[in-house]
């Protein structure tokens, strides 16, 4: 039984729309084409400031892989405190080394810089990118995360939904294994089904038209500037209802 939704959004408006229709956290987030980054300083404590359900800011300071430098690691601390100082619930973080397994040290630095503060930390689909997942599972698990976002390996949730519903079955209750990637009000039913999952993740976004007036026809990519993907709350309220 799906016990908790999670809604990524990449601005405050669309927050507050999943928050409307009934989501009960947020994944915060800008730059979603890169799969997501961290947010600034000043939308992550507007948020916070409008926002009355769970907020887990993503901390990732530039798309691409999770293998990432001394000076970004700096980054994704100052990053943590400043969620934590802001009353931010969670964070968001994920750390691989280049041999594909978890970077247990300096993921526990983030794990502790969080926990500090008294937030809690998913870990997120850097898991996917990692060499053996039921190892990497339990190296989290002695993190100290409290849930994993995860498609089970593959693009979607619910081609990887076979390999779901056995880490859920590993984890055994010790973390929360939460699906995510592709999921839709048409395939919800079936993940829920198929993993046993609690807790779902989304974006649930539907195209938006922009409502600028001119536009000039000269330039090109008009399609990308004049049209939107914005949290859908319609889709928010049909996996509920699922």
């Amino acid at each position: 039984m799906l016990e908790k939704l999670e809604v990524c959004t990449d601005s405050i408006e669309n927050a507050l729309v999943a928050q409307s229709a009934g989501a009960q956290r947020i994944e915060f987030c800008v730059s979603l084409p890169e799969g997501g980054t961290t947010p600034s300083y000043a939308q992550i404590k507007i948020a916070r400031m409008h926002l009355n359900i769970e907020l887990y800011p993503l901390i990732r300071p530039r798309g691409g892989d999770f293998l990432y430098t001394d000076l970004e690691f700096e980054i994704m601390k100052s990053d943590i405190r400043f969620c934590g100082e802001t009353g931010c619930d969670g964070v968001v973080i994920g750390m691989l080394n280049s041999d594909g397994t978890i970077d247990r040290e300096r993921n526990r630095q983030l794990v502790e810089i969080a926990h500090r503060y008294g937030m809690g930390v998913t870990f997120h689909r850097a898991f996917d990118r990692s060499n053996d997942l039921f190892l990497a599972m339990e190296n989290i698990i002695k993190l100290g995360c409290e849930r994993i976002l995860t498609s089970g390996g593959y693009n979607t949730a619910i081609e990887g939904a076979e390999v779901i519903r056995r880490l859920v079955e590993s984890a055994a209750g010790r973390i929360i294994i939460m699906p995510g990637s592709g999921v839709t009000p048409e395939n919800a039913g079936e993940l829920i089904r198929l993993t046993g999952l609690k807790e779902l993740h989304g974006t649930f976004r539907s195209r938006k038209i922009s409502g600028m007036q001119y536009r000039n026809t000269k330039l090109g990519c008009q399609e990308e500037e004049y049209e939107l993907l914005a949290t859908d709350p319609e889709k928010i309220k049909a996996i509920l209802e699922v």
